[in-house]
């Protein structure tokens, strides 16, 4: 199993980790079940649902308490990203996850017109996160586990 690809037991806490690979490759459904097995544990999770695309019903099938379970619906990458650090600091969250590094849309691309130039916003904002971040998931222990898609040729 996962076990024996990382070559450790299971993820590590205290960590960013970034699962990424084409559309419809089971990212979604590993971090559903990393949830399903931290609640198993007594554990606490969070959704960071970006994409405004999770299914309920089919994280439930796969073991998560979806009432147990903190889900969060931001309208821009940086309301995604300030709620992702709220909830590290917290140190009440053991695990989080962040669906998806392609749907953190900035707010100034939201709110733009059409055609407006937004080149390397999104990159600056996720650098700039992972530099304020980094410091408060390891010191509360969580596990941040990032989606992000590759866009296949």
């Amino acid at each position: 199993g996962l076990d024996i690809a990382l070559g450790i037991g299971g993820l590590p806490r205290g960590r960013v980790v970034e699962i990424y690979g084409p559309e419809s490759s089971g990212k979604t459904t590993l971090t559903l079940q990393v949830i399903a097995e931290c609640q198993k544990k007594g554990g606490t999770a969070a959704f960071v649902d970006a994409e405004h695309a999770l299914d309920p019903s089919y994280a439930a099938k796969l073991g998560v308490n979806v009432d147990e379970l903190l889900v969060s619906q931001p309208d821009t990458g940086e309301q995604a990203l300030e709620i992702t650090d709220m909830l590290v600091r917290s140190a009440a969250v053991d695990v989080i996850i962040v669906d998806s590094v392609a749907a953190l849309t900035p707010k100034a691309e939201i709110e733009g017109e059409m055609g407006d130039a937004h080149v390397g916003l999104q990159a600056r904002l996720m650098s700039q996160a992972l530099r304020k971040l980094t410091a408060n998931i390891k010191r509360s222990n969580t596990l941040v586990i990032f989606i992000n898609q590759i866009r296949m040729k």
